[in-house]
């Protein structure tokens, strides 16, 4: 049999999944899954169903989807595919901002309803950690309280996920759908129906079967894979060439550096001591340098990409490398979003 071809995590396949009406019991079931909630939920109104239109229109854009249950709760899923500086606070900042978004002018406080942002990662957020989930609550360190109702943020790496198909018989709800994300494209419609015959798992499977199978969505996975990885192509390739230019320039100019001042404070019995700490002082410094001007050059390379006026070098005098890792955390999000 002919595998299905179709990545679930590529975003247009994605979202014609889950956030098709018609798949609603799939949706339900990823959620549940995913939240655990004391009361699951049953069913879900989406507030921006698939539109093929939308990716017609912007071929770049991330986007996500919006459900509300019967109880008011709203939740935010959407497929993460590159990892940039500042995802996390974009994460916070969008989840954020749906909660303050419920309230119109003469509303009440208690009309609040609370927040659940989802989001899924095809690779690896926090390297340190294995974990692939991760579950933020607002909460007392102290006392351990949780302000109920408010906000909760998921991230999900499934850069660390790890499960085989033998194990899929004992594995959660979570894991069937994680791997069924991850390795959906490598099996035929049927097989998949053997491993996952419940419902909700057979509408998704129903649903990236139909992709490969009609012209026009076919045609616009493929445009958005190819817009993907050329995304991701440029960035990388931005990121790297700046980088190398910018430390081989910063090298030399430490290493110049560091020989004048290890010269000038060595004293005459110390001198080659004096040499060495200048050395190593000089080439810190000029690691650093080397850094930012990296940056700046990545800033550039961002600003042409998204069409904005390229600023010179000089713009950027006497800003800290913090100043333009945030300054370039903020341009790959705009080219990350494209909206």
């Amino acid at each position: 049999m002919v595998p299905i071809g179709i990545r679930p995590t590529n975003d247009f396949a994605f979202k014609k999944t889950f956030g098709t009406p018609a798949n609603k019991l799939a949706l339900v079931s990823l959620l549940n899954a995913i939240l655990e909630l004391r009361n699951p939920i049953v069913e879900v109104t989406l507030e921006n169903p698939f539109n093929l239109q939308d990716f017609q229109d912007d071929k770049l854009s991330i986007l996500d989807i919006r459900a509300v249950d019967k109880r008011g709760a709203i939740y935010d899923i959407e497929m993460q595919i590159s990892i940039f500086a500042g995802l996390v606070k974009r994460i916070v900042f969008y989840g954020c901002e749906i909660y303050a978004d419920q309230l119109r002018s003469g509303d009440n406080y208690t009309d609040l309803n609370p927040v659940y942002a989802i989001c899924l990662l095809e690779g690896v957020l926090w390297p340190d950690s294995a974990k692939v989930h991760h579950a933020f609550r607002l909460e007392d360190r102290d006392s351990g309280r949780i302000l109920e109702g408010t906000l909760e943020f998921h991230t999900l790496e499934l850069g660390w996920y790890n499960l085989r198909e033998e194990e899929l018989g004992t594995a959660s709800e979570l894991d069937r759908w994680l791997f069924w994300l991850l390795h959906a494209h490598h099996y035929d419609p049927d097989t998949l129906d053997r491993l996952f015959p419940q419902p909700p798992f057979r509408q998704a499977t129903d649903t990236i079967t139909r992709i490969a199978k009609i012209t026009e969505d076919k045609a616009m996975y493929d445009t958005r894979e190819k817009a993907i990885r050329d995304q991701q192509w440029a960035l990388h390739a931005a990121r790297e060439e700046a980088r190398a230019a910018g430390r081989q320039e910063g090298r030399q100019e430490g290493r110049q550096e560091g020989r004048q001042e290890g010269r000038q404070e060595g004293r005459e019995e110390g001198r080659e001591e004096g040499r060495q700490e200048g050395r190593e002082e000089g080439l810190e410094r000029g690691l650093e340098q080397g850094l930012e001007q990296g940056e700046i050059k990545l800033i550039q390379t961002l600003q042409d990409i998204l069409g904005l006026p390229v600023s010179d070098a000089a713009t950027f005098q006497g800003q800290s490398l913090l100043q333009l890792q945030a300054l370039t955390a903020e341009l790959r999000n705009k080219v990350q979003r494209r909206s």
